[in-house]
């Protein structure tokens, strides 16, 4: 055939719009590479095979993006094809088309810059709140003029290409054979992308132990879909497991402290926690703090005084220094702090259907008669907070129950962390009031893009950057503790004052334990004593730690330990993406990945590299049967108050 024959069949437009792809791909992976960051240098090497391989996933992306042009071209009958109303309705959408992969170029440097990663699973959840979305792009970055900067430059290329693009709607009319002849361009087009299904995965991207290099390989549109396709995961089948009755053992034989035994003879993972102390029935406000990392606060080295308030408040405090929160998002953080138990690949069980009717720590504090509320910022529809917290013992309020003339500053996020406080001093007023103790989580939102709040607070103006909300952040709980201090409760209350998570989570490997460093203070003055806490602790800890403190009985199913009652040597954390599970013990992290995969490292705490270490077989075991029996836990639901054992 010749090449000028090719250039009026149907499909030759799929070459323009095959190397505009390739070319805004590439041009993003160039920006990437030099974006900087906290991350491994590339070698020439390394680079020259990742930009290699980027270019295999980007025709990988495109053999399914094209779907829908291939089944348009091969539909659209030649009366239609050649008409010349038909020529403009077809550059229209060669504008659209090209408008759409810079959009999605443009979007993806707008995620990198936010989570140094190409769309992965944060994306895909976006995706179901575009309220929250869209206004925090809106509040954030002058979207106007981007998308009129794109809708000029796709209509500049699609001009400069019209030749190309025009050529097949100039030719002849076709012959009545011509859906044959049509139909046989289409089915190897249409075969391509079953094809890439199965022989391309997201893994195959993987080749380097540098995992800036991984990312670089990505392609952006590959990455959504198959973050979208492993949504949620089936630990058994992607996992390494052991038989389920010997993890189950396994785990059982870890559960037990001196004052945690377990409840029966079985399988099951109830104890019977009980104190020789008496109870205290203390108030509990526990507050989670947005994007919090320890590196933030000078008492692990930062320089620019951003936390003077809980900086002082640490002397004053129960200071934890090595706690690890277990994800990489909010719903995370809210899942160990209420369910106390390891994160299960994919979707946080926040977000899972079955999930009310828990064993949490609003269940135990409801028990013993206390008001038990989840006091939100922001909308509680977003990331099926209301329905977890409120199937499962609590009264869940959020923005919507503020009074508008009480809030100084809200966006899309939620209200300014202080208006937010001021809800919970009236709550914990009000439960005061009926002589009730209460147990209330504040969950804040300030320390999110767009990061504004009230003007005149900081020395940081509103919408400055990361640093003025996490100052802002400071103030907020500084004023907070400093107005409960006038209350009559206050003298009876424990504050715990702990993040969600950090605020970055790529880095120097795969799962960067710096990045998920967290402080967290417990501070009851004349209840407990101040002292900094050195040993290694896990987020989904916390729970039992608390109740240990008040030295509550009950029957716990938690999968957390009581720091104070687990004797030296046992200590671990588990750190996650939603699909890499570490478990780290001791100067070793057991990562557990999809394909039944298992890599041990030795993490550096301080920058989050990592270099291979020696398989333990005992140890990744140990890793194994926690995340293969709280995945097998909630998936039977025996994690359920009704039915725990």
């Amino acid at each position: 055939m010749s090449k000028a024959a090719w250039r009026e069949r149907r499909f030759a437009p799929l070459i323009v719009f095959a190397l505009v792809y390739c070319a805004a791909a590439l041009a993003v992976r160039i920006v990437f590479a030099n974006s900087g960051g906290d991350h491994q240098a590339l070698g020439l090497t390394e680079a020259g095979h990742a930009f290699a391989l980027g270019l295999y996933f980007d025709l990988a992306a495109l053999a399914y993006a094209v779907i829908p042009i291939v089944l348009y071209l091969l539909l659209v009958p030649g009366w239609i094809f050649h008409r010349r109303w038909h020529r403009i309705l077809w550059m229209a959408l060669c504008w659209f088309l090209v408008f759409g992969m810079l959009f999605l170029a443009v979007a993806e440097w707008f995620f990198w810059q936010e989570f140094r990663t190409r769309f992965n699973f944060i994306a895909v959840d976006y995706l179901l709140y575009t309220r929250e979305v869209i206004g925090n792009i809106r509040e954030s970055y002058p979207v106007g003029r981007i998308l009129l900067g794109l809708a000029a430059l796709a209509a500049m290329i699609v001009w400069l290409l019209r030749a190309r693009l025009l050529a097949p709607l100039r030719a002849s009319r076709e012959s009545a054979a011509g859906f044959r002849r049509r139909l046989a361009w289409a089915v190897p087009l249409l075969l391509a992308p079953v094809l890439a299904f199965v022989w391309i995965d997201r893994t195959q991207r993987d080749f380097s132990a540098n995992p800036f290099a991984n990312e670089l390989a990505g392609d952006g549109l590959y990455e959504f879909f198959s973050a979208a396709y492993r949504n949620e995961l089936d630990y058994v089948t992607h996992y390494a497991s052991l038989e389920p009755g010997k993890a189950r053992e396994l785990l059982r034989k870890r559960l037990e402290t001196p004052h945690a035994k377990l409840a029966d003879g079985g399988t099951g993972i109830a104890r019977n926690v009980a104190y020789a102390r008496e109870e205290k029935k203390l108030n509990v406000v526990l507050v989670s703090v947005e994007s919090f990392s320890a590196d933030f606060m000078a008492a692990f080295g930062n320089d620019k005084g951003l936390t003077p308030r809980l900086d002082a408040l640490a002397a004053k405090s129960l200071f934890f220094t090595r706690l690890y929160a277990t994800g990489t998002r909010t719903v995370r953080g809210l899942e160990a702090l209420s369910v106390a138990f390891p994160p299960t690949p994919g979707q946080s069980i926040v977000k899972r259907p079955h999930n009310e009717g828990m064993f949490t720590l609003g269940g135990v504090f409801g028990a013993k008669g206390y008001d038990v509320r989840y006091l939100y910022g922001g909308y509680a529809y977003f990331d099926n907070m209301r329905e977890f917290f409120s199937g499962n013992g609590y009264v869940v309020e959020d923005r919507t129950t503020i009074p508008k003339e009480k809030i100084h500053h809200e966006n899309i996020w939620g209200v300014a962390d202080e208006d937010l406080f001021t809800m919970a001093l009236e709550r914990a007023d009000a439960a005061y009031g009926r002589k009730q103790p209460f147990f209330h989580q504040v969950m804040t939102t300030t320390n999110h893009r767009p990061f504004t709040y009230p003007d005149g607070r900081i020395d940081i103006p509103s919408k400055t950057n990361r640093d003025g909300a996490v100052k802002y952040t400071d103030w907020a709980i500084g004023d907070f503790l400093e107005r409960a201090s006038k209350h009559p409760w206050f003298n009876d209350t424990v504050f715990v004052i702990v993040a969600d998570h950090c605020a970055s989570s790529a880095g120097k490997s795969d799962v960067p334990i710096n990045r998920y460093l967290i402080p967290m203070l417990i501070y009851a003055p004349g209840h407990v004593q101040p002292a900094k806490v050195d040993r290694l602790m896990s987020q989904i800890d916390i729970p039992p730690t608390l109740l240990g403190l008040l030295g509550f009985k009950y029957e716990s199913r938690f999968l957390g330990y009581d720091l104070f009652d687990l004797e030296p040597g046992r200590e671990r954390a588990f750190v996650s993406t939603y699909q890499e599970l570490g478990y780290l013990r001791g100067d070793e992290l057991v990562i557990l990945r999809p394909g039944r995969r298992v890599n041990v490292v030795k993490p550096d705490p301080r920058d989050g590299s990592a270099t291979p270490a020696k398989p333990d077989a005992a140890l990744t075991e140990e890793a194994i049967a926690w995340y293969q029996t709280a995945s097998s836990l909630f998936g039977e639901h025996r994690i359920a108050r009704q039915n725990a054992r």
